[in-house]
């Protein structure tokens, strides 16, 4: 009979998500997940099959715990201004790694970011009352600002010039 798991595959997915988000796929190693995460490497691989497997899983709660709840809050979303300041204050990081660094080696992971920045497109264009192609312009554009790390002020600056047309 085999020995009970001695930890909570939850918690190790929430912090597997952080470490990840923080450092890339590529930039986590085995060793990095078995000391971050206080697993034994064979519970590793015994609960997710590979670094693969523990990285999709942590990408999917990322989807569910931070972009499905951003998505919801977009609905509310009356200009353009909200959508841009929501999106850029949301915790992306995972997405943004994974669309950058591994969507576009691995279809799984390409699914699993285009479904999910699908749904904030169609969020935005829902509240705006836009079309999803000037969505996910929107979407493109918030993202970048998170890419270029200056929210306060590139993301200020492009969200009044946006909801002012001069």
């Amino acid at each position: 009979m085999g020995r009970r798991r001695a930890f909570d595959e939850d918690e190790v997915v929430r912090a597997a998500v952080e470490l990840f988000g923080g450092r890339a796929y590529d930039g986590v190693s085995i060793d990095d997940l078995v000391n971050h995460l206080g697993v034994h490497r064979n519970s590793l691989y015994k609960t997710f099959g590979s670094k693969r497997g523990l990285y999709l899983v942590a990408l999917r709660r990322h989807i569910a715990d931070d972009v499905q709840p951003l998505a919801e809050a977009l609905v509310a979303a009356t200009d353009t201004a909200t959508a841009l300041r929501l999106v850029t204050s949301a915790n992306l990081g995972l997405l943004l790694l994974a669309a950058v660094e591994q969507a576009t080696a691995d279809e799984e992971v390409a699914a699993e970011v285009a479904a999910a920045l699908a749904t904030v497109d169609q969020a935005i264009a829902d509240a705006l009352g836009i079309s999803t192609a000037l969505a996910a312009a929107l979407t493109a554009a918030a993202l970048g600002i998170l890419l270029r790390g200056n929210v306060e002020g590139a993301g200020a600056a492009r969200a009044h010039r946006l909801d002012s047309p001069d």
